[in-house]
């Protein structure tokens, strides 16, 4: 909603800076400079950006106004890595096998809906588990494992804010040729009245107006939300990732747990009260028997 509003505020700001100034609204509206600019960008997005790319892109849009994970979804996800963190210390890493083998059927993951819908977080934590399964790992190998593993989602993650950025870039160039064809068309009138010369002038500069203004004021920011979002979701993954490190490394699951919490931004990292307020209640009789 933020990115709705923001937009809201720029173009109102534009429109009524304009008005201020004595313009007329309508003037502004040239439905041919937006299909010459909207069309060009449209297809200039799709001949230079992937198809799974623009998938993605339209995910990633939604889940901008959805908002970045708040202190609840990382609640959520410390309070399941506790869980798999004190199974395994009960009754060993291999017992996790029947838990991950099949993610998606899990009676302990299913739990917790939120941890499910971040697909790629669900195959880092179930592929991780796989290796320690495994064994024979030494800890600075997993972590460049988790670290290679990282950065070639975030590598995928930021592909659509690029390929919008690219767009953005171009926009006040789709502007210029929107108001070049403009001057062709006034030029064709030139032996016209001043009026409507004037006219034609002020719908062909129209043009170069609304390639900077969707460039500026539009394309770029949504492409740098995009980014700030993958930025933020990347906190999610670190979290899993710190924490299986610790545990790995021998740690107890509260300890291996904090280990994961102190990555999170102070924004919505759970307090340690509360942190330890879900591990009792995790470990409590009623909650051990449920996970069994």
């Amino acid at each position: 909603m933020m990115m709705f509003a923001g937009l809201v505020v720029v173009f109102g700001a534009v429109a009524g800076g304009y008005l201020m100034h004595g313009g007329v609204l309508m003037v502004l509206w040239q439905p041919a400079e937006l299909v010459i600019i909207g069309g060009s960008a449209i297809g200039s997005l799709i001949v230079s950006t992937p198809p799974r790319v623009l998938k993605e892109m339209m995910v990633q849009l939604k889940t901008v106004m959805i908002g970045p994970p708040r202190s609840g979804d990382y609640i959520d996800l410390l309070e399941l890595l506790y869980k798999v963190f004190k199974q395994a210390q009960q009754q060993g890493v291999m017992a996790l096998e029947p838990q991950f083998e099949n993610p998606h059927e899990s009676p302990l993951l299913t739990k917790h809906p939120k941890f499910m819908a971040r697909h790629h977080s669900v195959a880092l934590l179930a592929d991780s588990i796989k290796i320690m399964i495994v064994g024979g790992i030494q800890a600075h190998d997993l972590e460049a494992l988790l670290d290679e593993d990282l950065h070639a989602h975030h590598d995928a993650a930021l592909a659509p804010s690029k390929a919008l950025n690219r767009i953005g870039d171009a926009l006040p160039g789709l502007g210029i040729v929107a108001a070049v064809l403009g001057v062709v068309i006034t030029m064709g009138h030139i032996d016209g009245p001043p009026a409507e010369i004037g006219e034609k002038i002020g719908a062909a500069l129209i043009g170069t107006f609304l390639g900077i203004l969707l460039s500026y004021g539009a394309a770029q920011p949504i492409a740098q939300a995009l980014e700030q979002r993958v930025a933020d979701d990347e906190f999610y993954n670190l979290c899993i990732k710190a924490g299986l490190m610790a545990l790995h490394k021998g740690h107890a699951p509260a300890v291996a747990i904090e280990f994961a919490r102190r990555v999170l931004p102070h924004a919505v990292r759970p307090s340690f009260e509360e942190t330890e307020k879900f591990c009792r209640a995790a470990t409590s009789p009623a909650a051990s028997q449920q996970a069994a």
